[in-house]
């Protein structure tokens, strides 16, 4: 038995489920919404050892020590006896090991840093590998919650597939030309915006002050667009741009832009208010260019993990965030939601890792806690109360406890080394989210 509300199925029911979904990808069943993972699994050249690493991936459970690492020895014991090959043992074994891998990445790593990407590449190294380990963890992921699988983490799955994949067509000993990445990027958002007729510059002057790390976060659409609404707003109040996945599309979250003025505790009222309008933050880029504007950048679904297409949904969302971060400092105490009884179930301990992010000058901070009614808001407020700037943030529900990554600084930008900074501040969290 697993005792939380996230795995919600004994460990051989989940493994059957699990099982079960490898074959409805075979059989192009539910297109839609496994439209990768069914083009995949088709050129998979020996299907007999995706379903020994399903059946054994969680094999190890229950007998203390890493059920990975455990699985994969009972994985490759079980391949020897049956005589498979030494490649396709090596290959079951490290499915095995690493079937937790691509789900992590994806989820609580910066997939839109290039050295991210690049890292997983290495570890994977071939195109064999990555395309095995992606069906095999979607299959995971949804068959361990049915409401898991949606389609931000379909969206999320398929970039860090896609980016990787292209890595390893490049080749691993290739470095990353950054600086070749943004130019290419910035071309093409500038051309797209020359085709609507922006002027090149005003686009230019506005770009020198948002910094290098910006072109490599978001796509040359995003840019264009958020660039465009920039531009053509005219009044002191804050833009907020709104956008959704087309009716079409399955995969995605709402995409929120916030260009305000930066004030200390934006993030504590932007969270407070998305969730005063019931919807929940799945991924956060926060940002502030030299001259202090904000570009922050959240994906929202709503309560049943769906992007939210309503025309009039959305608008309502978009005057409702104007309204409240017109002026931050009187935004309510937030009005807290009844909690339902099933979180009350579990008793989840706080916990609070603190590492050092050297390649991108910053520091990680990951937050495991129960889940409640405004616990981002609360976060925000004790970044503000220790003098924590925040640049991203990866933000995953699951079940009744959250696994939150943020990715913060000092308010100068450096790194949070001071071991008693660190301290104080897992404190405070502790202290406020224990209640």
């Amino acid at each position: 038995m697993q005792h939380d509300l996230f795995h919600i199925y004994t460990v051989d029911a989940h493994t059957l489920r699990l099982l079960s979904f490898l074959q409805r990808f075979r059989e192009a069943r539910d297109s839609d919404e496994y439209s990768v993972a069914i083009e995949v699994i088709q050129k998979l050249p020996k299907l007999e050892l995706l379903w020994i690493a399903g059946l054994y991936h969680d094999i190890g459970k229950g007998r203390g020590g890493d059920h990975s690492q455990l699985g994969a020895v009972d994985a490759a014991d079980f391949a020897t006896r049956h005589d498979l090959s030494p490649w396709d043992t090596r290959l079951v074994a490290w499915l095995v090991e690493h079937h937790l891998l691509m789900s992590k990445t994806a989820q609580k790593r910066d997939i839109s840093d290039p050295d991210v990407i690049h890292t997983f590449a290495r570890t994977v190294r071939d195109e064999v590998h990555l395309d095995y380990l992606y069906v095999l963890t979607v299959a995971d992921i949804s068959a361990t919650n049915p409401s898991l699988w949606n389609g931000w983490r379909a969206s999320l799955m398929r970039q860090l597939y896609t980016e990787t994949r292209r890595v390893l067509r490049r080749g691993l000993d290739n470095t990353i030309d950054r600086q070749g990445w943004v130019s290419e990027t910035r071309e093409e958002a500038l051309g797209l915006l020359r085709a609507i007729g922006a002027d090149s510059e005003r686009v230019e002057a506005l770009w020198q002050t948002f910094g290098e790390d910006y072109f490599l976060q978001y796509t040359a659409s995003e840019i264009a667009w958020q660039t465009q609404g920039i531009l053509a707003h005219q009044t002191p109040l804050p833009l907020v741009l709104v956008s959704a996945p087309s009716a079409d599309m399955t995969e995605g979250g709402t995409k929120i832009f916030i260009h305000t003025r930066s004030v200390d505790d934006l993030f504590a009222a932007t969270a407070a208010a998305m969730e005063q309008l019931g919807l929940s933050i799945h991924d956060a880029r926060i940002a502030t260019s030299s001259d202090d504007w904000t570009l922050n950048t959240f994906i929202l679904l709503d309560d049943d993990g769906d992007a939210i297409r309503d025309p009039a949904r959305l608008e309502e969302v978009r005057r409702y965030l104007v309204e409240e971060l017109d002026d931050p400092d009187d935004y309510p105490q937030i009005v807290s939601r009844h909690t339902p009884r099933q979180l009350k179930h579990f008793k989840v301990p706080i916990e609070v890792i603190i590492e050092q992010d050297p390649a991108n000058e910053r520091t990680s901070l990951e937050l495991i806690a129960p889940d409640r009614p405004g616990l981002l808001a609360r976060v925000g407020r004790i970044f503000m109360e220790q003098n924590i700037a925040l640049s991203a943030a990866k933000i995953a529900t699951l079940g009744e406890r959250v696994e939150d990554v943020f990715f913060i600084t000092d308010k100068q930008g450096r790194p949070l080394t001071d071991p008693d900074a660190q301290r104080r501040l897992r404190e405070r969290l502790c202290e406020a989210l224990d209640v």
